[in-house]
């Protein structure tokens, strides 16, 4: 028959559903809190008892931090090579570099030099924050208090104190930051990605995507 083929794809796609979850320590309550999907939804799609449609995986391919091929197809293994998504909004640059089984992303920023424009917008939500910086001079704001941090100097705060990051001068400054679920929504951190695609000021993510604080 003609459709069998899709039916031995989709007849995979429960079984690797489970296995990102599990990998990453989440259970279906936890999954359900993020993508809006009922546990018992999410318990059918991993059984095979129900068939996995596109308004389901779109959203859990999103928290699982995967293309949606890697769903609907059998990936590679053994692999560890991460193939880095970046995206681009005004002027900054985020790279999402990997995400471990416990959920923290690391991502690294690339944010331009500061000008007499930029104007400071701090947020402040649950969780830690950790930073490293690999290039230039970071400016940290936190609360009522200022920090300068150069090349080699890490950082770690409580997001609950209203922050900002910007670049301390005229040039351009990279750090790295580990993120939690939190974090990453609230700043539009964007999934590590197994797919290279070119940095876009038109991508879909872009404006959701800028770590200002």
């Amino acid at each position: 028959m003609a459709d069998e083929p899709i039916e031995r794809t989709l007849a995979g796609v429960g079984e690797r559903l489970r296995r990102l979850r599990v990998n990453r320590n989440l259970t279906l309550a936890d999954v359900t809190a993020v993508t809006g999907i009922s546990t018992s939804t999410l318990s059918r799609l991993e059984s095979g008892t129900r068939r996995p449609a596109l308004e389901l995986l779109l959203p859990l391919a999103r928290e699982y931090g995967v293309p949606l091929d890697d769903l609907v197809g059998a990936p590679p293994t053994g692999d560890p090579r991460i193939h880095i998504r970046p995206v681009r909004h005004a002027g900054r640059t985020i790279l999402p570099l990997g995400r471990g089984a416990n959920g923290v992303q690391a991502v690294k920023f690339v944010l331009p030099g500061r000008t007499a424009t930029e104007v400071e917008q701090r947020r402040e939500h649950h969780g830690w924050e950790w930073l490293y910086v690999l290039q230039g001079t970071l400016r940290l704001v936190l609360d009522d208090e200022e920090f300068l941090l150069t090349s080699g100097e890490a950082a770690e705060f409580d997001c609950r104190t209203p922050h900002w990051l910007a670049s301390a001068d005229g040039e351009t400054v990279e750090f790295l930051g580990l993120f939690d679920a939190e974090g990453r929504r609230v700043h539009g951190v964007p999934p590590v990605t197994a797919a290279v695609a070119p940095i876009s000021a038109d991508d879909e993510d872009a404006e959701a995507a800028s770590p200002e604080r």
